[in-house]
């Protein structure tokens, strides 16, 4: 395995983020925090427990994951989407380092920058809201999962994509409505019986639940169930991506 360029590759897009802190760390964190007062501090001082917990605590782990799962998208598919742009993804493929590097260095960056970004925000929201957690190890298995899998799914993106609108369409137009109709602010037990049935073909609703379990040993959904779904996407993504550079699907052409 070529150590020396996966390191090259992760360091040059690490050196990334740290160059634009405003936009990948600070921006993400500011808006978080928001919610935490408004949904948190305000309005969940006037709300009802929710399976024993307080409302403010309850939609933390749901906070926390709508931002990772976009980020995690949004920093993938921009890293591997700017050498098909400028043309410099021909001198990568023509490098002496093979796909399988290429996904560990690129995904393993953008899955880094996610991770730290739900740890900030785990913090951050110590500030506004008490809570605890009850898995704290299982809460950090979930939170690297989640950020692996979906920094799959916006690598696959970032080749998909033909231009910048595409980027952006399917983590506002897709992922950040089934994150907020995936139980980030609520329980899906208080929906309508219908509504409940519907709600669990939302794929993010076993991901909030799973990571709300590992906080306060409370989900809708069964962990074990919630972990397969995860490990199952996100062998679904890699069989995807293998498929890309075993077929060069936008990658070289």
């Amino acid at each position: 395995m070529n150590f020396h360029a996966i390191k090259a590759i992760y360091k040059f897009e690490l050196n990334r983020t740290r160059r634009t802190l405003t936009q990948s760390i600070a921006s993400p964190v500011l808006s978080t925090s928001l919610y935490f007062i408004v949904f948190g501090s305000a309005i969940g001082s006037r709300m009802m427990d929710i399976d024993g917990v307080s409302y403010a605590a309850f939609i933390v782990p749901g906070l926390i994951l709508l931002t990772v799962l976009v980020e995690s998208i949004n920093n993938a598919a921009f890293s591997i989407y700017m050498p098909r742009f400028n043309g410099t993804i021909y001198e990568l493929l023509a490098a002496p380092i093979s796909a399988f590097e290429i996904v560990i260095a690129y995904v393993g960056a953008a899955a880094t920058k996610s991770v730290v970004l739900g740890l900030i925000i785990l913090l951050t929201a110590r500030l506004f809201v008490d809570f605890s957690i009850v898995y704290p190890l299982w809460m950090l298995a979930f939170l690297v999962l989640i950020s692996i899998t979906f920094c799959l799914f916006g690598f696959i993106l970032g080749v998909w994509a033909d231009g910048f609108e595409r980027l952006q369409v399917v983590p506002s137009m897709v992922v950040m409505p089934l994150t907020f109709l995936g139980g980030s602010f609520y329980s899906i037990s208080m929906l309508p019986e219908a509504w409940q049935t519907i709600a669990l073909f939302n794929p993010v609703v076993y991901l909030v639940n799973g990571f709300r379990w590992s906080f306060y040993g409370v989900s809708d959904v069964n962990a074990a169930f919630s972990l397969g779904m995860i490990v199952l996407f996100m062998l679904i993504c890699l069989t995807v991506i293998w498929w890309i550079f075993k077929t060069g699907y936008k990658i070289k052409v």
